[in-house]
């Protein structure tokens, strides 16, 4: 090929290649081998228990504890106790004040007790229009990714929220660019981000029309079985089970439709098959949301957990 022919394909490739459109796409995580469930537990299950100066969400304020109030330092203990595998601390419930060194001291004290911590969680929204808000909760997730390092933890939970004030179709362009920028950062530090099926994400077709538009080998799905508002949930956590980084098990699920309204006792046996034909292998958190007191409530439903992730 002489120079000017070799110029001429060199342009033409280049061309051709700025042309061709950006595949943009989250793939499933393409697991083998053996399912491996980790036991876990989020400090959401005590929700009412911790104090009144925590990062509690605005508007949902602290109810009189009916039993002993819990801190984090308490709840890693109580994870030990019952032989959980890993400690999922929802950020909600850090001090309102939180330093560097609690961040430090806590992941000391989770080591000591053999707890791993298994990820943590935060209430995001980023459904805002384009401003200051949005530009707030990119900041604010950034720092918890920052903190989410200093605790030694591999994974957050993230929302993609909610919005009156423009399309959800708007919106959910505005959560793909925020997801991709966040994810980029926690990329840099070695943190997962698992966006949760929640608020305005309640099927898995809509969830993954949004997770595949994300361009990101550190974006995942923080799957909540209890949290799909469709005919089937079963059938929609099955649908993304591939793409779990995470997986929050409820007792409880709620389908649509249904003859019997309201929540409806969930299927943990069937909930676990499910992740084994996945090939899951991570945490599973017991997220308990009922309204039964979870310092009686959990226990069995820890021990059920274990029996069926050792079957």
């Amino acid at each position: 090929m002489n120079t000017t022919s070799r110029r001429k394909f060199l342009q033409t490739t280049a061309a051709t290649l700025l042309a061709a459109p950006v595949v943009h796409a989250i793939a499933p995580l393409g697991r083998t081998g053996k399912a491996r469930l980790q036991l876990s537990l989020a400090a959401y299950s005590f929700r009412e228990f911790f104090g009144a100066d925590v990062q509690r969400p605005a508007g949902k304020k602290a109810a009189a504890p009916a039993g002993p109030e819990m801190d984090m330092f308490k709840f890693v203990d109580y994870c030990a106790e019952h032989g959980c595998d890993g400690a999922e601390l929802t950020g909600y419930y850090f001090p309102r004040e939180l330093s560097a060194d609690y961040l430090v001291q806590m992941r000391r004290h989770a080591f000591l007790k053999g707890v791993a911590v298994s990820g943590t969680a935060i209430g995001n929204n980023f459904s805002h229009p384009k401003g200051p808000k949005r530009d707030e909760e990119i900041a604010q997730t950034k720092q918890w990714i920052d903190r989410a390092a200093v605790l030694g933890a591999p994974h957050i939970r993230v929302f993609a929220g909610v919005t009156k004030e423009i399309s959800r179709e708007e919106a959910d362009k505005l959560v793909v660019s925020a997801l991709e920028e966040c994810s980029d950062y926690a990329g840099q530090k070695g943190v997962f981000l698992g966006i949760e099926n929640h608020d305005s994400i309640g099927s898995a077709e809509h969830l993954l029309k949004l997770i595949k538009q994300v361009n990101s080998r550190w974006l995942g799905v923080n799957l909540d079985s209890g949290n799909f508002r469709t005919a089937d949930p079963y059938a929609d956590f099955a649908e993304i089970a591939p793409y779990a980084v995470n997986v929050q098990l409820k007792t409880e699920i709620n389908p649509v439709g249904a003859a019997t309204k309201g929540p409806q006792p969930a299927d943990l046996p069937r909930l676990v098959k499910i992740l084994r034909e996945a090939h899951y292998q991570g945490f599973v958190a017991l997220e308990f949301e009922g309204k039964e007191d979870p310092f009686k409530a959990v226990p069995p439903v820890l021990k059920r957990m274990k029996e069926l992730f050792a079957a």
